[in-house]
C-alpha cells in the first residue's frame, strides 16, 4: 500500500461508532482503580485479612497497570493493535470475574494483577484508536467523549462502589465488569479494524522473526513496578525509614536508569525500543506529558482529599463522601463536549491556561472550607475545580500530536496515559503524607497553648464549668466534668489537622497555577490545521 493511501485510509465504519465502543472500555478500566477503595474493609472482613493486608488488592493492580503501560505501544507492533486490544479486554474481563469468586486474599491479589495487565494495555490502545480514526480537526471532539470515561469514572467510583457494598456484596464491585467486557468484544470484533500503518508494522516484525526485548522488558517491569510500590506504601511505611521502601526506591532508580541506556542502544542497533525515548526531542510532546502528569496529580489527588476530609472532620459516611464529589463528574460531563467543540477552532494553549488557572481559582477558594461547610458548599466547591479539570484532558491529549508521525501514535498514547497514572500515584502519596505530617507539625504549635498553665485553656474549662453550675451541678463536680467534657486534646486534634488540610491544598493551587509560563513552550496549534507530519 502507497504512503499516500496510508495518509487518506478511513476506517470502514462510522468513527463516532468506534468511540462509543472504545469508550465503553475505558469507562469500565478506570472505573476499577477507584471502585475497590470503599470495599476495602468489607474485602478484608470477607476473606478474614486485615486492612493493610487488603490494600495490596489496590496495590497489586496499580503495579501491572504501570508495567504494561508503557509497553503497549512495543507489544501492538507484535500482535497488532485491534487482537492486542481484544486480548486485554478478554484478559480484564475473565480477571474480574476471578476475582469476584477469589476464596483467599492471596488469590484476589494474583488476579487483580492479571486485571491491572489487562486493564494497562486498554487505555493507550483506546486512544491511539481515536487517533487514527479522526482527523486532526474532528480529534478534540472525539477526545472529549474519551475524556469524560476517563475524568467521570473516578469520581462515580467511590459513590457506586460504596452502594454496591452496602446493598450487596463486595464481589459484584468485580462481576459488573464481566458483561460490559463480553460487550466490548463483540462490538470491538466486528467495528474496529486496524489502520494500513499497523498491519504493515506487524508484518515487518514478523518477517524479523519475534524477538522480543526480553532485558528492556525486565527492566521496565522493576522499574515501574517498584516506583508504582514506592509511591502507594511510602506513607504506611514511614518512606526511607523502612529498609523495604529504601530497597524498591533504589531498585527502581537503578531498572529505569539502566533501561534509558538500554533503549538509546537498541535504538542506535535499529530495534524496535519498548520504551521510545526519541519522542521527547518534540518539545510540545514533552511539556504535553508534564501537563498531564500535574493534571493525573491534581484529578486524582483531590478525588483523595475531598472525600478524606468530609469524612474523617465532618462524619460523613463513604456513600456519603461519595455523593459530595458526583456533582463534579456531572460538570465535567456537561463542559467536555463545548470543549471538545472549541479544541477545533481556537489556539489550544489557551483553553489550557483557562482550565489551570480555574482549577488554581478553585482551590484557592477551597481554602475556606471548615467543619461547618454545607453539603451543597461542599460540593459546589467541587463543581468549580472540575470546571477547570474539564478544560484540560481533551486539549492537552490533542497537543501531545503535534508533529507526531502516525506510526507512533500508539507510543505517544502510551506515554501519556503513563504520565496521568503516575502522577494520580504520586498525587495521592504527596497529599496522604504532607496531611500527616503537617496535621503533626500543626499539633505540635497549637499544644503549646493547651496546658493548664495557658489563658485559652483557664477560660475554655471556666467556661464550661459555669455552664454545668447553672445547669444545677455544685462547682467541684462541675470543673471536673469541664476538664472531661471540654475534650480539648481532641479539639487539638481536629484544628491541627484542618490546618493540615488547608496547607495541601494551598501547595496544590500553588502548584497547578505555575504549569501555566510551560504552557506557552508548546507549538500553536489551531484545531482546523493538522499537524505536522498529519
Amino acid at each position: 500500500m502507497s504512503p499516500d493511501s496510508d495518509a487518506n485510509w478511513k476506517p470502514r465504519h462510522n468513527p463516532w461508532a468506534i468511540a462509543l465502543t472504545v469508550t465503553l472500555a475505558t469507562f469500565m478500566e478506570v472505573l476499577d482503580t477507584s471502585i475497590a477503595n470503599v470495599a476495602i474493609p468489607h474485602i478484608a472482613g470477607g476473606l478474614g485479612a486485615s486492612q493493610d493486608e487488603a490494600t495490596w488488592v489496590l496495590t497489586s493492580y496499580l503495579v501491572s497497570n504501570a508495567v504494561i503501560l508503557p509497553a503497549s505501544a512495543y507489544l501492538v507492533s507484535f500482535l497488532g493493535r485491534k487482537r492486542f486490544y481484544m486480548i486485554c479486554v478478554a484478559l480484564f474481563g475473565l480477571s474480574s470475574m476471578l476475582c469476584g469468586l477469589a476464596p483467599s486474599l492471596p488469590l484476589l491479589i494474583l488476579f487483580r494483577v492479571m486485571q491491572g495487565a489487562g486493564g494497562g494495555g486498554l487505555q493507550p490502545s483506546e486512544q491511539a484508536i481515536l487517533a487514527d480514526t479522526f482527523p486532526p480537526h474532528k480529534r478534540g471532539q472525539a477526545f472529549a467523549v474519551y475524556g469524560m470515561a476517563v475524568v467521570l469514572a473516578p469520581a462515580i467510583g467511590p459513590t457506586l462502589g460504596g452502594w454496591i457494598t452496602d446493598n450487596y456484596t463486595w464481589r459484584w464491585i468485580f462481576f459488573i465488569n464481566v458483561p460490559i467486557a463480553i460487550l466490548s468484544l463483540v462490538l470491538t470484533s466486528r467495528i474496529v479494524e486496524d489502520p494500513p500503518h499497523i498491519r504493515k508494522e506487524v508484518a515487518l516484525q514478523r518477517k524479523r522473526g519475534l524477538n522480543l526485548d526480553y532485558m528492556g522488558f525486565g527492566l521496565l517491569a522493576v522499574g515501574f513496578g517498584s516506583l508504582q510500590f514506592v509511591l502507594d506504601k511510602g506513607q504506611e511505611n514511614d518512606w526511607f525509614g523502612s529498609h523495604v521502601i529504601t530497597t524498591f526506591a533504589v531498585l527502581c532508580v537503578g531498572a529505569l536508569a539502566t533501561l534509558i541506556v538500554w533503549e538509546i542502544v537498541q535504538i542506535r542497533r535499529g530495534h524496535r525500543p519498548i520504551l521510545d525515548l526519541t519522542m521527547f526531542r518534540n518539545r510540545t510532546f514533552g511539556v504535553s506529558t508534564v501537563l498531564m502528569f500535574v493534571l493525573g496529580f491534581a484529578l486524582f489527588g483531590t478525588t483523595v482529599l475531598i472525600p478524606l476530609f468530609v469524612q474523617q472532620m465532618m462524619g460523613y459516611t463513604a456513600e456519603q463522601a461519595g455523593l459530595v464529589i458526583s456533582p463534579g463528574g456531572l460538570a465535567i460531563l456537561v463542559l467536555m463536549p463545548l470543549v471538545g467543540f472549541l479544541v477545533g477552532r481556537v489556539d489550544n494553549r489557551y483553553l489550557i491556561v483557562i482550565g489551570f488557572a480555574t482549577l488554581s481559582a478553585a482551590l484557592y477558594a477551597l481554602r475556606t472550607i471548615d467543619t461547618q461547610a454545607s453539603y451543597s458548599y461542599v460540593a459546589w466547591m467541587r463543581i468549580f475545580q472540575a470546571s477547570g479539570l474539564a478544560f484540560l484532558f481533551v486539549p492537552i491529549n490533542t497537543l501531545s500530536y503535534t508533529d507526531v508521525p502516525r506510526e507512533k501514535n500508539n507510543d505517544v498514547s502510551g506515554l501519556m496515559n503513563l504520565a496521568r497514572n503516575i502522577g494520580g500515584s504520586c498525587g495521592t502519596s504527596f497529599f496522604v503524607t504532607v496531611l500527616a505530617r503537617r496535621s503533626q507539625e500543626h499539633q505540635d504549635r497549637l499544644a503549646m497553648y493547651f496546658n493548664s498553665a495557658s489563658l485559652q485553656m483557664r477560660q475554655a474549662v471556666a467556661g464550661l464549668s459555669n455552664h454545668l453550675q447553672q445547669s444545677g451541678i455544685t462547682a467541684s463536680p462541675a470543673q471536673a466534668r469541664a476538664l472531661a467534657q471540654g475534650n480539648l486534646y481532641q479539639q487539638l486534634i481536629r484544628q491541627s489537622t484542618q490546618l493540615a488540610y488547608l496547607d495541601v491544598i494551598a501547595i496544590l493551587s500553588i502548584g497547578t497555577v505555575c504549569m501555566i509560563p510551560l504552557i506557552f513552550l508548546m507549538k500553536k496549534r489551531k484545531g482546523g490545521a493538522p499537524a505536522g507530519a498529519h
